[in-house]
């Protein structure tokens, strides 16, 4: 075996074959160490996988068989981790499902659970003590089985569980469900076969190293998390650092000192991240970290923006970090996770284009003199054995040429098999071998630029305004809260085009009902929208604590606040 065990050369058949491998060769190595609020836990790759054997047990009393479903409703920590691989090692399918958090709406979240235990027929939910009881009471007529964690005995025996061999390269591994924030969320099919190669093509595009140590606080039901901050690490025998993304929402330093203390070197964040960093933590709590360590922080989830890259380095340059870690990457679980990567031998591209060619006629045009311009960060090339095209958003058999802005489309050897249960929206997504991703983007010197969502675009007067980009523009703006802002088109029946509406949310301490204290902040708002975009917002509405609806992965959630705002501000007017 190679150092790295997965390579484009070398791989095993399924990820239990992989498993076994690492029991066998790698038993006394350190496989997780999971940081609590009150410190850490080393766990060794024989340690881990035994703890598995545990989970594969008890849901083989449970009666489940290869195949069948297993929902994990765990809390961010080492039970979800053996509950997955242990769910595998019976051959049957486990999801992440978020767990329930005081942001979430439980009427909302409890209706979720409801509908994707009934739709995907699950025949049993792994849980802990605090959620039973509710969770009992809202699938009571459902035919499931719910095991608490919390009483779970030890018992199983790793090495039989690792002679029964019930998967085939072909098999359903996993599934990872879509964040959506409505209607029924995606089930999408990951099989042995793509895993496994989805691994060895993005080892490659990042050069994984066998000294690497992975640090991540990205919850495990997205998929950046659980592919990048768990399964790629796992299955090529990697030190992996953990820890809860709610705590490092409290304390965003423990990602860092993580860094310091296990000389961290690959760290994977969603944009705002950067940002979170670079204006939460003091220098007087991070005195002495070193992040000399990192060889690679990769932006990836969310669009990419320079500012925020600027922060995060003028931030923790003195600290070791050199700019020649940020590096970027386009995703998605439809693809397993990375379908392109930028920064590995040489800078990420910054790409300044003409803002009015752009919005008037979806051409990115190189910017030259005066002319208004607007920077892209390039997510860089496919990784290997992907390849993306841009195709016409009307007529997706119609490819663009470079610069020309369309629906980016994939084709790759780590792409799902369908989506569980809805054969509807797998005939859907593919069209001659490519994924229709619904993100629009465009191509220059092979290299890929993300623009926005197709389905979120907003066309003012004929002017193309990516909902993203005006969001980005208020997160720095006084009495506002960084990162609660939504942007969406409004109708407008008069004018027969959209008008730009925003909602955003106050700082606790404004009322958002008071003029005379917000008048500043919408003046403010309107300012910066008008000079960035030349689009005026018809609205700006301003909100308190908890009116903005968030995904479970806690993105806000664009279409369900433009729902809201319509049926409490536009239809409400007389």
């Amino acid at each position: 075996m190679h150092a790295i065990p997965i390579t484009l050369d070398q791989q095993p058949a399924t990820l239990l074959d992989q498993a076994r491998w690492l029991y066998e060769h790698k038993s006394d190595a350190l496989a997780v160490t999971m940081i609590h609020a009150d410190g850490e836990t080393a766990i060794t790759y024989g340690e881990f996988f035994r703890q598995a054997a545990r989970y594969a047990h008890a849901l083989d009393k449970a009666g489940i068989k290869p195949g069948d479903l297993v929902a994990l409703i765990l809390q961010h920590g080492e039970d979800v981790l053996y509950g997955f691989w242990g769910a595998m090692l019976l051959g049957a399918v486990p999801s992440v499902f978020p767990f329930l958090t005081e942001k979430l709406d439980r009427t909302r979240y409890f209706e979720s659970i409801r509908a994707l235990v009934g739709h995907e027929s699950i025949p049993v939910a792994i849980t802990y003590s605090d959620l039973q009881a509710d969770l009992a009471e809202h699938l009571a007529d459902k035919d499931i089985t719910l095991i608490d964690k919390d009483t779970l005995q030890p018992g199983g025996d790793i090495e039989m569980y690792l002679r029964l061999n019930p998967a085939q390269p072909a098999d359903t591994a996993f599934l990872q469900h879509s964040s959506g924030s409505t209607g029924l969320q995606k089930g999408v099919m990951l099989s042995h076969q793509a895993v496994i190669n989805h691994v060895a093509s993005y080892s490659t595009a990042i050069a994984l190293q066998p000294d690497d140590v992975v640090v991540s606080w990205l919850p495990l039901y997205h998929d950046m998390g659980l592919i990048a901050g768990f399964i790629m690490p796992i299955l090529q025998g990697l030190p992996l650092v953990l820890m809860s993304p709610f705590q490092w929402v409290r304390d965003p330093k423990m990602l860092l000192m993580a860094i310091h203390r296990h000389k961290g070197t690959l760290c994977w964040l969603p944009n705002f991240a950067y940002n979170f960093l670079a204006t939460r933590v003091r220098d007087k709590d991070i005195a002495g970290l070193d992040l000399s360590s990192m060889r690679a922080f990769v932006n990836c989830s969310e669009p990419v923006y320079v500012e925020s890259h600027r922060q995060f380095v003028d931030k923790f340059a003195a600290y070791g970090l050199a700019e020649s870690t940020l590096m970027t990457c386009y995703a998605m679980a439809e693809n397993t996770f990375a379908v392109t990567q930028a920064g590995i031998g040489g800078a990420v591209r910054h790409d300044v284009i003409d803002r009015e060619r752009i919005m008037a006629d979806q051409v990115a045009a190189p910017a030259s003199g005066d002319t208004p311009n607007q920077i892209f960060v390039s997510c860089g090339k496919p990784i290997p054995h992907c390849d993306v095209k841009i195709v016409s958003s009307e007529s997706p058999a119609n490819t663009l040429d470079e610069r020309h802005v369309g629906e980016v489309a994939v084709r790759s050897n780590s792409m799902l098999s369908g989506y569980f249960a809805r054969p509807d929206l797998s005939a859907e997504a593919l069209h001659d071998g490519f994924y229709l991703t619904g993100d629009m983007g465009y191509l220059a010197e092979g290299e890929l630029y993300i623009t926005g969502r197709k389905k979120d675009l907003v066309i003012v007067g004929g002017k193309n305004v990516y909902p993203q980009d005006i969001e980005n523009l208020l997160n720095d703006i006084d009495g506002l809260y960084p990162g609660r802002a939504t942007a969406f088109g409004v109708f407008n029946d008069r004018l027969g085009t959209e008008d730009l509406a925003i909602v955003a949310e106050v700082q606790p301490e404004i009322d958002p009902t008071d003029r005379e204290a917000t008048a500043p902040i919408v003046r403010e708002i309107r300012n910066r929208v008008g000079q960035s975009t030349d689009v005026a917002a018809r609205f700006v509405h301003l909100v308190g604590p908890r009116w903005l609806i968030k995904t479970s992965s806690g993105k806000i959630a664009r279409r369900a606040n433009r729902d809201k705002f319509m049926d409490e501000v536009v239809n409400r007017r007389p």
